[in-house]
């Protein structure tokens, strides 16, 4: 896959998306959520700040929650038996996503909050 062009490149890290929007039900649930929040700040329209920290943890969660559906996928392939290292492993990245999920929520919250007092 090195030295391939950018515009293959680009179209690899597409096809993992819309393969982990596909498969994936966290995904989706999360794209949803990141939808939701997009919509908030629409009709809310606070500082420009809270659009960036807002982009920030949305994006960090995609992330992550693509680096652990990877992780998995290929754990799973490489040693389908149970093996506690493999599940020390796998249920860190989800605690991973689970963290950036609450930091999300905490942005979000906090961006409520702070744009109601302005109004």
């Amino acid at each position: 896959m090195k030295n391939q062009t950018f515009l293959r490149r680009l179209g690899y890290a597409a096809s993992g998306i819309r393969k982990a929007f596909q498969e994936e039900r966290s995904f989706r649930i999360q794209v949803g959520a990141a939808f939701g929040v997009t919509g908030l700040l629409i009709a809310m329209r606070p500082a420009p700040i809270w659009w960036g920290l807002v982009a920030l943890t949305s994006g960090a969660v995609l992330a992550a929650e693509l680096f652990n559906t990877a992780l998995e996928a290929v754990v799973d392939r490489l040693h389908p038996a149970r093996d506690p290292l493999i599940g020390k492993a796998k249920d860190c990245a989800a605690g991973a996503v689970l963290l950036l999920g609450f930091a999300a929520i905490a942005v979000a919250v906090a961006m409520v909050f702070a744009t109601e007092k302005l109004n």
